[in-house]
């Protein structure tokens, strides 16, 4: 339905409905991953960025974690250098990782930190590098410069929490050498949403969620417990990229936080449909 198709009071209606989830979540940490295709997309881009301030502007803390891996392969590719990737992960050497950290923690971040100040949200971006938030060490000498985490200070998120600022993270690392690594968006967010204890984690990908038939969308299976992830693992229902996801998840159900919900971030303005209406939006993974 066109918004110019709601009477007043359809749109009343809306907002009484959307209450008890505002009491829900009015101030308590919600971490959003937000990657891959409904990054690409310029439209979507901004209906995210405008669910977000909408969340902050109810007093929500948001905390948006970025990567920005088809940006990084076609920086690459205008500098010459093939994207090469093992298991899923891309093979960073020293180059790699410098041009790594120039697309996440400039280009990218500052765009989405823009973004939300023109949505009228207050927004700071910050790397895992900065104040030592993401540090990291050498995962496997074959894959170069990707990180493996080693410890998170979350003091930085929670400072620009508590000044009212919507804190952007990109997923650099650092270890105490003084080396830069590229880290996995989808581990970088649920090691943030843990040390934030946060209500909820949730990851944006480009697909609907977990599907019983993964060729069928209307086989979507809404909630699902850690035990359950475990056995549709073992039944290959959850197969393929959807495996290191749901382990993102049950990690940060581990590390405390409350709910992760995998969804569609190519829907428009699924965010607000899974946190505020009784539907939601995609998987919703608990403990």
């Amino acid at each position: 339905m066109e918004a110019n198709h709601f009477s007043n009071a359809q749109r009343a209606e809306v907002l009484t409905q959307a209450l008890p989830y505002i009491k829900q979540y009015t101030g308590k940490v919600v971490v959003v991953k937000y990657g891959g295709n409904a990054m690409v997309n310029e439209h979507l881009k901004e209906q995210v960025m405008e669910d977000i301030v909408l969340l902050w502007l109810i007093g929500v803390k948001v905390v948006l974690v970025h990567g920005g891996g088809p940006e990084i392969s076609e920086l690459m590719g205008r500098l010459g250098k093939k994207a090469e990737f093992v298991d899923g992960l891309r093979v960073t050497d020293k180059e790699t990782v410098d041009i790594v950290q120039m697309v996440l923690a400039g280009k990218v971040n500052k765009t989405l930190v823009n973004l939300l100040e023109m949505k009228g949200g207050k927004a700071m971006g910050i790397s895992g590098m900065d104040g030592r938030l993401i540090e990291a060490e050498m995962k496997n000498k074959k894959l170069g410069y990707v990180g493996k985490i080693t410890n998170i200070n979350i003091a930085p998120v929670n400072d620009l929490l508590e000044k009212g600022y919507i804190p952007v993270v990109s997923t650099v690392g650092c270890d105490k050498e003084g080396n830069t690594y590229n880290i996995n968006g989808d581990t970088a967010a649920a090691y943030i949403a843990g040390a934030l204890e946060s209500e909820r984690l949730i990851m944006m990908t480009d697909i609907t969620g977990v599907l019983r038939d993964r060729d069928d969308p209307s086989t979507l299976i809404p909630q699902i417990t850690v035990k359950e992830a475990e056995k549709l693992k073992e039944e290959g229902v959850i197969s393929g990229g959807m495996i290191p996801k749901i382990d993102c998840c049950i990690e940060a159900l581990q590390k405390g936080v409350q709910n992760v919900a995998i969804m569609d971030g190519r829907v428009p303005h699924s965010i607000l449909m899974e946190l505020l209406t009784d539907e939601g939006a995609g998987t919703m993974v608990s403990r």
